[in-house]
């Protein structure tokens, strides 16, 4: 009788850790450019995932048509970056998560997300920080 091979993997915290950005930005005021136009709200997303430190390993950004908003994702080796836009109630979600594999990247994610939240230039934002483990 063969018995099943069972794989173990053994993690550390440190492995596994990340951390989860999320914000819902209301009321941006902020170039209409990154609300409305897909190639311009990906090629700044990519120039300051950059600025920040992170490695850009593909993305795919979306518009929906005439005064629609854009939906876009830049895939990091880090984790991810996403984006969504509404610009007909002047709404912002962003997401940025980063795992901290090969060292600590917070300060790289905070980074990128204060920058990205200062362009859509928000009157409010409703903001959680998630320690992943």
């Amino acid at each position: 009788m063969t018995m099943p091979v069972q794989n173990t993997f053994a993690v550390s915290a440190r492995e596994a850790s990340g951390l989860h950005l999320i914000g819902d930005l209301h009321g941006c005021t902020g170039d209409s450019r990154l609300m409305l136009d897909a190639a311009f709200l990906e090629a700044f997303c990519v120039e300051q995932v950059a600025a920040a430190g992170l490695t850009s390993v593909g993305c795919l950004f979306h518009s929906f048509g005439s005064g629609g908003g854009v939906t876009g994702v830049v895939v990091l080796a880090e984790s991810h970056l996403s984006v969504h836009t509404w610009p007909e109630s002047d709404y912002v979600t962003l997401d940025v998560f980063v795992c901290n594999y090969s060292g600590d990247n917070r300060a790289k994610a905070q980074q990128l997300f204060d920058t990205l939240q200062s362009a859509f230039k928000p009157q409010d934002t409703h903001f959680q920080r998630i320690e992943r483990m």
